[in-house]
């Protein structure tokens, strides 16, 4: 028997709180436990293989090179599973085990979260998600203002033309039921969702630009507390996107007030990154303050020539909040373009009443030189995306409905216009006219040092901010912003290998054990016994993204094993097809509704 436990795990942050266990072995060695910082109840310790188990593990990793999420320097052990959760953490080479994977030479660390997916209906196309899995996403949490439920009225109408894109069939009402839907037919990473106040105010007030009643705020605010109770992670907001624009800030104080009773987060898109973010972050606060909630701010960024240079005032004002108190943190994709539906560049009053009347004003001659002028006219009133961006050779046509348009994918707006011999502000409405709203493009609108400073803030963690797609089927046929294939791995590979912005532990600590804390995943982004074996094997020196503007559909590579809940969805750099993840339901999750 040669067991040993492996104390360099315990961080600083940790070690006040390492507790004695007990002695075992023959050798009497003494033998502590950290208590993870997400507090998740302090596991089992590993038993001493001489009075250990006769039931092999499931799966024992052996060799590999320990990066547990922690942030903590990288230590050798082995790892086994039973029963989908990390068993023991030691010398495991006695032990009896089902299968073997030597991971000598590679990193083995907590599956990535991604704090930001848009998978809600992809995944029910191609539940293996490759281009999650193939980054190491084990984990993603989606529902960006909108969300797939409650799936009624007028929010039933503007999700149509989803569900008719990827061919889907809209067969649930609420959040609960959409979460059955998925269990049912099995899903590939977990999935965890917030409740979009987009779509509850589509539900309760339609697309109309007003105020809610206080009778139908009452409603928003139950629809908002029953999803919470199927297992909502908190409320979002896209507050750039109509008809989210038209809600008040006291109408999303109500909301996320209702999400904190029940100890859920709001995340937001803020209502504007560019030429107001002063006062969207000051709104985000307040909300944070008033309705007593913790905050994660979406895609952190300073958008538009007009603010390039503006991250550190950014950066300097999210930390004093969080030195007031307001529990404040924020995610990124790390790359200069975003990415969102071409309807964004039109002013929010276009879409005062839903898809079908903005095509009507776009139709009109008179209102559409009303919008041509305000799109060319900068505002702090509106997030203007045209006034925003160097010109339209940086919107680049990604995903489009109508199959006459396919041949535009991949084009710019300018090269589009140019062959139309059309102005480019018409051409993009031409579009939005010709795809029915649909369209969404790549905004080439920030500046690499903006986006590097945000990445590198102790308290950002990373999102895809894209749907789980795949080179092949119906979902390679869409020309999608590279970052839904290469986010994480390109992380990896240009600001840790090459450029070493920060070290490999702490880009790990930024993909599992920050976010997993922040969403209150209690049992998931770390390498610690009782946790959930969400796993990945990788290659340090070799791990890239191969996803481009030019060509986006390829998957990243470098990824040796992905484990989910204890089971290969990668094997030897191969997809299995397994689908073996789960959804992950938030705090006010009860069972009983």
């Amino acid at each position: 028997m040669n067991p040993y436990y492996l104390l360099e795990s315990c961080t600083k942050s940790f070690a006040a709180r390492c507790v004695k266990e007990f002695a075992v072995g023959m050798m009497g060695v003494a033998v502590f436990a950290a208590t993870s910082a997400l507090g998740a109840p302090t596991p089992t310790p590993t038993r001493s293989l001489a009075s250990g188990p006769s039931v092999p593990f499931d799966l024992i990793i052996t060799n590999g090179h320990v990066i547990d999420g922690s942030g903590s320097p990288w230590y050798a052990a082995d790892i086994g599973i039973r029963a989908g959760h990390i068993d023991a953490i030691g010398r495991l080479e006695g032990a009896l085990a089902k299968r073997r994977i030597d991971a000598a030479g590679k990193i083995v660390a907590p599956g990535f979260i991604d704090m930001l997916g848009q998978s809600e209906f992809s995944i029910l196309v191609d539940p293996r998600v490759p281009s999650k899995i193939y980054q190491g996403i084990t984990t993603e949490i989606t529902g960006e203002g909108s969300s797939a439920a409650p799936l009624l009225g007028h929010a039933r109408d503007e999700a149509q033309q989803d569900l008719e894109h990827y061919g889907l069939k809209g067969d649930w009402t609420t959040l609960g039921e959409y979460f059955a839907r998925l269990e049912h037919q099995g899903i590939g990473i977990n999935l965890a969702s917030y409740v979009g106040a987009t779509t509850i105010r589509e539900v309760v007030i339609g697309g109309a630009n007003r105020a809610p009643s206080a009778a139908e705020l009452v409603h928003m605010q139950t629809l908002v507390r029953e999803a919470m109770q199927d297992g909502a992670m908190g409320v979002s907001t896209s507050l750039e996107y109509a008809p989210a624009p038209y809600a008040s800030t006291e109408e999303l104080i109500a909301l996320a007030s209702e999400a904190s009773r029940f100890g859920g987060l709001y995340a937001t898109h803020m209502r504007s990154e560019g030429d107001a973010i002063d006062a969207s972050l000051e709104e985000t606060f307040r909300i944070a303050r008033e309705a007593h909630i913790p905050v994660e701010i979406w895609h952190l960024k300073v958008a538009g020539k007009n603010n390039w240079g503006h991250m550190p005032a950014v950066i300097k004002r999210i930390d004093a909040a969080r030195a007031s108190g307001l529990d404040i943190a924020a995610d990124t994709y790390a790359y200069t373009a975003w990415f969102n539906t071409m309807s964004a560049f039109v002013p929010p009053w276009v879409h005062d009443g839903g898809t079908a009347k903005m095509i009507e004003r776009l139709k009109d001659p008179k209102t559409r030189a009303r919008i041509h002028h305000e799109m060319e006219t900068p505002s702090t009133t509106w997030d203007n995306e045209w006034s925003e961006i160097p010109g339209p050779e940086a919107i680049l046509i990604g995903v489009v409905k109508n199959p006459k348009l396919l041949p535009l994918q991949g084009q710019t707006l300018a090269a589009i216009a140019t062959a139309r011999h059309n102005d480019p502000i018409d051409t993009l409405l031409d579009i939005l006219i010709e795809d029915t709203g649909f369209t969404g493009c790549a905004v080439f609108g920030m500046r690499e040092d903006d986006v590097t400073l945000a990445l590198t803030q102790p308290w950002v963690s990373v999102n895809n901010d894209s749907s789980g797609t795949s080179p092949e089927g119906r979902l390679g046929q869409e020309h999608p912003h590279p970052r839904a294939y290469g986010t994480f791995p390109r992380i990896l590979k240009k600001y840790v290998r090459e450029e070493r912005r920060f070290s490999l532990e702490e880009a790990i600590r930024k993909f599992t054990a920050l976010p997993a804390a922040r969403m209150r995943i209690a049992d998931r982004g770390l390498v610690k016994q009782g946790m959930w074996a969400d796993l990945v094997i990788f290659d340090a020196e070799t791990i890239a993204d191969r996803s481009t503007f030019s060509e986006p559909n390829q998957l990243a590579s470098g990824m040796n094993w992905v484990l989910v809940n204890g089971e290969p969805v990668i094997a030897d750099g191969k997809m299995t097809g397994a689908r073996s993840g789960r959804v992950i339901r938030g705090p006010g999750y009860r069972v009983s509704r």
